[in-house]
């Protein structure tokens, strides 16, 4: 009852922003309905000033720390100086020949007006013009393009997106430097109206799956998205929440985007966020990184076969050693070195599962260690909880070992939501190994395969597609690091 009473006040503000009212041709009427709704005397940040051009009265109004200053003042020195016989008739005329700026825009209705006014847009109200003058003079504060710290590449671009969206567009366009290329600006959040920008290439995209994508997003009922790019995964993405793999791909990496533009694929950009997400996506999208790419062939491969091998590594190998442990007589005469060397004063699932949480909290305090106390705490660290806790019977210096290289290995690939889908399915496997023997471990390795091919993509395709529905070529060159389209004779 309550989600249809949402739906409800949802449509009907819909229809009342459709149908808002449009600004007459009276200054004093217009500023009393920017002062009711703006209230640039509460908010220091709205600026208004009075002015006269052309011997008629007129308001400016714009959000301090959006505007270029240098720029405004020439702006307001020319207006200001214009005379009654330079003033044009209509608010089009006075946009057309009598502002001197490149991004003009005229607006009649209040919705439109401070909308632009919020996202930075200078505004100019002149009596007796019945538009309003949107003079888009904004600029962000923005930090470098510099490389960002996870999705680094030993060779390539050292270039990363950042939280300005018009920049991560203009590197985007650095690259494609084609007429078909299609930057489609929306937005979503009743109160944060957040940029979301569709970056595609018209004559390679699936144009049905781009109206699929267009139809989620107008129909996105949310006041903001405060988390930016992950709330607007949630909200396109809404079945199989308890599914772990990832069902988008993200990176930083404006030559990443771009090659999957190139591809046919859909890169979203959402303001304020310095990564760009990936549709569709399959779990073969997601493992491929740059460096197959800035490499040979041959290293390309390489590269990609050893990523696809450790990930699988990385959730087999405890349940697996777990699984021996318990079976001792399945272990062959030549891998008895593998058994533990001393008795086990806690059961090896609960080493396994303690060291699982001790992993995160270790991440999680390397996030939050300022820089120059990390070299000295991650040295203790080691003493402590390695070699101290082995000595103190805690744990066996085997499961230290196997941990060890599960931890290290899940960086071989830098999709954090891909990490931890291993690590959620391995805790399971070894769980139900742990109750169950060889029977919780085959049906541990069944759900990890049923996980995955009952994922799908947001296009509603096979999530392991070229390997069901099977396709020979396709599978070959996503297994393989082939030769560039560009490279071939």
């Amino acid at each position: 009852m309550k989600n249809n009473n949402n739906m409800q006040q949802y449509e009907q503000e819909q229809r009342q922003r459709e149908t808002s009212q449009k600004m007459t041709t009276s200054l004093p009427e217009s500023m009393e309905y920017m002062k009711t709704h703006m209230r640039p005397d509460s908010s220091f940040d709205v600026v208004y000033r009075v002015i006269e051009v052309g011997d008629r009265q007129a308001c400016i109004y714009f959000i301090d720390g959006f505007c270029k200053d240098e720029l405004m003042m020439k702006i307001l020195q020319y207006f200001i100086g214009l005379t009654a016989e330079d003033m044009p008739e209509s608010a089009y005329e006075m946009s057309k020949k009598a502002t001197p700026y490149v991004e003009v825009d005229l607006k009649d209705k209040w919705d439109d007006i401070i909308y632009n006014i919020l996202s930075g847009v200078f505004a100019l109200f002149i009596d007796g013009y019945d538009r309003c003058i949107l003079i888009d003079s904004r600029t962000y504060p923005a930090r470098g393009v510099e490389e960002p710290d996870k999705d680094k590449t030993l060779r390539g671009s050292k270039d990363g997106f950042v939280e300005t969206v018009v920049f991560n567009t203009a590197l985007i366009r650095r690259r494609i430097r084609s007429t078909q290329l299609r930057m489609e600006m929306m937005n979503a959040g009743k109160s944060s109206q957040t940029d979301i920008v569709l970056c595609y290439m018209d004559n390679r995209v699936d144009h049905a799956f781009l109206e699929k994508v267009k139809k989620r997003i107008k129909e996105i009922q949310v006041d903001a998205l405060t988390m930016n790019q992950e709330s607007l995964a949630e909200c396109l993405y809404q079945r199989k929440w308890f599914n772990p793999f990832p069902k988008f791909k993200f990176t930083e990496r404006p030559d990443v985007a771009a090659a999957q533009v190139l591809e046919g694929d859909i890169v979203i950009l959402v303001d304020n966020s310095p990564s760009a997400m990936i549709v569709p996506t399959s779990i073969f999208d997601i493992v491929e990184e740059a460096d197959d790419y800035y490499f040979p062939p041959v290293t390309g491969t390489y590269l990609r076969l050893s990523r696809f091998i450790i990930s699988i590594l990385t959730y087999i190998m405890t349940p697996t050693f777990l699984l021996l442990m318990q079976n001792p007589d399945w272990v062959p005469e030549s891998f008895q070195f593998i058994m533990l060397q001393e008795e086990s004063n806690i059961p090896l699932i609960a080493q396994f599962l303690i060291l699982e949480l001790a992993i995160d909290g270790l991440k999680l305090a390397a996030v939050n260690t300022p820089n120059m106390l990390s070299t000295p705490l991650s040295v203790m660290a080691a003493l402590v909880l390695g070699e101290f806790s082995v000595n103190s019977g805690w744990f066996n210096s085997e499961v230290m070992l196997y941990m060890a290289f599960v931890a290290i290995a899940n960086y071989t690939q830098q999709n954090y939501e891909l990490g931890y889908a291993l690590k959620f399915m391995r805790i399971i496997n070894l769980i139900l190994t742990a109750i169950f023997d060889i029977y919780g471990y085959i049906a541990g390795i069944l759900i990890f395969i049923v996980s995955i091919i009952c994922n799908k993509t947001l296009s509603d395709k096979s999530y392991i597609y070229p390997l069901i529905p099977f396709n020979f070529r396709q599978l070959a060159k996503r297994l393989l690091r082939l030769r560039l389209p560009e490279a071939k004779q």
